[in-house]
């Protein structure tokens, strides 16, 4: 099995961890990990690395994602979505196209944002959904987020159709609740889809039934190399007696324009090698991929 990045159109119904685990019993199970977590209530892309290739995932978590999501208004839920029980309901003010596009307007830009007590973040070691589950809810740290773009789609009398570019970190069903307030009422998301994360805009998803049609045939799946979402960084290309010296740790010369920097380090035949950092004169190894992948 190849190590690479796979791109999964999650279905609906499934945790992150749980199709990653059928990803991995339909490949053999490779040594994989998912890049961000999608609720079960959504569908779309969860980007997935596989083998050496999880050792650059934390350079597509810092990604920006692209969402489309429905917003019913009028009930509020335990979860901020459709799998939770109604904890309150309010009635819809009539809604106008302008006197909605005012209320988009205020949340565009970058803000603080409140996590929901039903996520992944942790306290003391234990997920925060756990603790909700129990009836438990603690403090939350508002953090900064940043919505590039939000955009209404779809007007209706109870709802909205949303689309939205944001920062990592964005909690799309804490940002429904917000809007749903700032509307003069109360919601939750009833759909949502992740259209893309980049750099992976462009790119065709696999399903998981496209999996299996695959390895039934024998076959592996297209993975993009490890590389691909790196290619903002810098690209240094070693002598094979200077990449044998960085893979044993050390330092070698080398020369970059901007410097101190992160950079994608090649062999002489370009293997792709690692990241490294840079200052100028010499670059060291920061994070390197077993040799042969």
């Amino acid at each position: 099995m190849p190590s690479g990045i796979l791109l999964l159109d999650k279905p609906r119904g499934l945790t992150s961890n749980a199709a990653l685990q059928r990803v991995r019993a339909l490949l053999s199970r490779p040594k994989a990990g998912h890049v961000g977590s999608l609720d079960p209530l959504a569908t779309g892309m969860l980007p997935l690395c596989l083998g050496e290739a999880t050792k650059i995932a934390g350079e597509i978590l810092a990604a920006r994602k692209r969402y489309r999501f429905t917003l019913s208004l009028g009930e509020r839920t335990a979860t901020g979505d459709a799998e939770g029980a109604v904890t309150a309901s309010a009635p819809v003010p009539p809604l106008e196209r302008g006197a909605v596009e005012a209320v988009l307007a205020q949340f565009r830009g970058r803000q603080k944002q409140t996590p929901p007590m039903y996520s992944a973040l942790k306290r003391a070691g234990q997920p925060l959904y756990r603790l909700a589950r129990s009836g438990v809810t603690v403090e939350r740290a508002a953090r900064e987020v940043e919505l590039f773009e939000l955009e209404l789609l779809r007007l209706e009398t109870a709802g909205l159709e949303l689309e939205i570019l944001c920062s990592k970190g964005t909690y799309v069903r804490a940002l429904a609740e917000d809007l749903a307030q700032a509307l003069g009422t109360c919601g939750h998301v009833s759909a949502l889809r992740r259209l893309y994360v980049e750099p992976f805009a462009a790119e065709p998803m696999q399903t998981l039934e496209s999996l299996a049609e695959v390895r039934a045939r024998g076959a592996w799946p297209a993975l993009l190399p490890p590389d691909w979402p790196l290619a903002h960084l810098a690209a240094v290309r070693l002598e094979a007696d200077e990449a044998r010296r960085l893979l044993q740790g050390q330092s070698v010369p080398a020369q970059v324009p901007e410097a101190p920097a992160r950079v994608r380090l090649y062999d002489d035949s370009g293997v792709f090698l690692g990241l490294g950092e840079a200052d100028g004169r010499a670059v060291r190894p920061r994070r390197l991929l077993n040799p042969g992948i």
